[in-house]
């Protein structure tokens, strides 16, 4: 058969378990990246077989997360913590705009490549002056060198780590600056020593493309002056603990009175 850039295809050899889109075709090895998971790929062109009939919405999980919002809305007025969404891929960053959006979070998107990504986040996070920062993209463990704490073994973990340090040197604090990053297979550890509140993966498994919005989404509506329910609110990604992880922090949303 023959395939093309932008064809949708899954792996023989991995039980067709993830959807992808073909981004490169060099010889009889075809690049791929996930359509709902943040996961960069390769393969031989005949351990790929097209898919025809698949079709993905994100509607059930913003009205599930838009009905998670405990607010009282009779006498008091509520001001979210602001998002900077950094993306390393467009169309991911899309659909979490549209996230924020129908969550009613003030957010911006910016979408750079991984490897650009720590040379723009100082003066971006000066520009927008955000309480919360979601560095992600895609990623990818190489399982095959069998050293998970070898950030060489990593597509983008070590992207995401400078990332996360360039910001830090804007603002130290972990609670006056929320930094959420990763992708799928991400070196967890890493990034929490970096100086991430929340990063993937605990377990080196793959995150959903609105994981790190969910997350981002939970702490802007969560008090500032209370600490967030860190396992009810991890439990909502997709995997839960094994997919997103991070420290207990204050969330960032301001309560006023009267409306």
């Amino acid at each position: 058969m023959n395939f093309k850039i932008g064809d949708l295809v899954s792996r023989i050899s991995y039980n067709h378990d993830i959807v992808f889109k073909i981004t490169r075709i060099v010889d009889n090895k075809v690049f791929l990246k996930g359509l709902d998971f943040r996961l960069y790929a390769d393969a031989n062109i005949d351990d790929i077989v097209s898919v025809s009939n698949f079709s993905h919405s994100d509607e059930d999980i913003i009205q599930k997360n838009v009905r998670d919002i405990k607010i009282d809305r009779s006498n008091y007025f509520y001001l979210p913590g602001r998002v900077l969404h950094i993306d390393g891929d467009s169309e991911y960053l899309d659909r979490c705009m549209k996230f924020y959006d129908s969550m009613g979070i003030q957010a911006n998107g910016i979408s750079l490549a991984e490897a650009v990504i720590s040379s723009k986040i100082f003066d971006l996070v000066k520009e927008y002056r955000p309480d919360i920062v979601v560095i992600t993209g895609h990623d990818a463990y190489f399982s095959k060198k069998n050293d998970k704490k070898d950030i060489n073994n990593y597509e983008n973990t070590g992207n995401f780590i400078s990332a996360i340090k360039e910001a830090r040197k804007f603002e130290k604090s972990q609670d006056k600056l929320i930094i959420i990053a990763g992708a799928c297979q991400s070196n967890y550890e890493e990034l929490i020593k970096a100086g991430a509140n929340f990063a993937s993966s605990p377990k080196r498994i793959n995150i959903h493309a609105l994981d790190p919005a969910i997350i981002a989404s939970s702490i802007a509506f969560a008090d500032k002056n209370q600490s967030i329910d860190l396992i009810s609110m991890i439990d909502k990604t997709k995997y839960g603990s094994e997919g997103m992880g991070g420290i207990i922090t204050n969330g960032t949303m301001y309560v006023g009175y009267p409306r």
